[in-house]
């Protein structure tokens, strides 16, 4: 498992940082750092409701933990949650190190990848700078390009889509912190999928964060996105098991691109 200098798993405090940077866009969210880990609470923006488990990961330490934000998410109104417990793990299969939580029931696992950048990544004249709404957005459905909102230059996260036949059809959105740049939210249109529209966004994205000073990329990646991953060169460095309330009926895999990977 490749972890940070600071013992955390790599790509872990850039995205840590987006949740952060994330903040001023959504009403009443905040980051709660516990003796443990640190957990994202998003009232108004369900998929961003994510914890780290930042202490060894046992069961035990993960159903401690695991119960002090039961009450936490539930004082700020949030029903649906994620625990995310790092795993050494360098591929989706493999046992991880936790195999119970109390009062929590295992979903997916995501695995952690990173790149290093090189110089010679080509542009996409398609792609255009937006807001990380528009981004989100058009990767789930076809935005009119005539529709999409100018990108916020005052945010630290960018909006990213790929403009094909007037309408952004895949989106994605970063954060850089320090040389490392972050890729989230990667997903095409239904209608749209298959035809390497994700890989033409990716490579112009990361051509951009390395000119303007990124050194590595990091992202995480469901089953169906690590193809594409693994094409464009990423290396999976660690695994999330992610755990939701066992009330909760546990998701599926949301990963339905087949040329893209939603990643939170």
């Amino acid at each position: 498992m490749a972890t940070t200098d600071g013992g955390r798993l790599a790509g872990e405090e850039t995205l840590v940082g987006s949740w952060a940077a994330l903040l001023p866009r959504s009403p009443g969210s905040r980051l709660v750092r516990t003796r443990t880990g640190l957990a994202a609470v998003f009232p108004a923006w369900s998929p961003l409701n994510n914890a780290i488990l930042q202490a060894p990961p046992t069961p035990e330490a993960a159903s401690r933990i695991a119960a002090e934000l039961t009450d936490l998410y539930a004082d700020a109104g949030v029903g649906s949650w994620a625990l995310w417990v790092p795993a050494p793990a360098l591929d989706l299969d493999a046992p991880g190190p936790v195999a119970t939580v109390e009062g929590m029931a295992r979903d997916m696992s995501t695995l952690v990848m990173s790149l290093q950048l090189s110089d010679e990544l080509p542009a996409h004249p398609g792609v255009r700078r937006t807001t990380v709404e528009a981004a989100n957005l058009a990767g789930d459905e076809p935005v009119p390009a005539d529709a999409l909102p100018d990108p916020d230059d005052a945010s630290e996260v960018q909006g990213w889509v790929l403009v094909h036949e007037d309408r952004a059809v895949t989106g994605a959105w970063t954060f850089r912190r320090g040389s490392d740049v972050g890729v989230y939210a990667v997903g095409t249109a239904p209608g749209w999928r298959r035809r390497g529209l994700a890989h033409g966004l990716m490579l112009h994205v990361l051509g951009a964060a390395r000119h303007d000073g990124a050194r590595t990329a990091s992202l995480q990646s469901t089953r169906m996105g690590r193809p594409l991953y693994s094409f464009l060169g990423f290396r999976p460095v660690g695994r999330y098991d992610e755990w939701v309330p066992a009330a909760e009926t546990p998701m599926t895999d949301p990963m339905t691109e087949a040329d893209g990977a939603r990643a939170s």
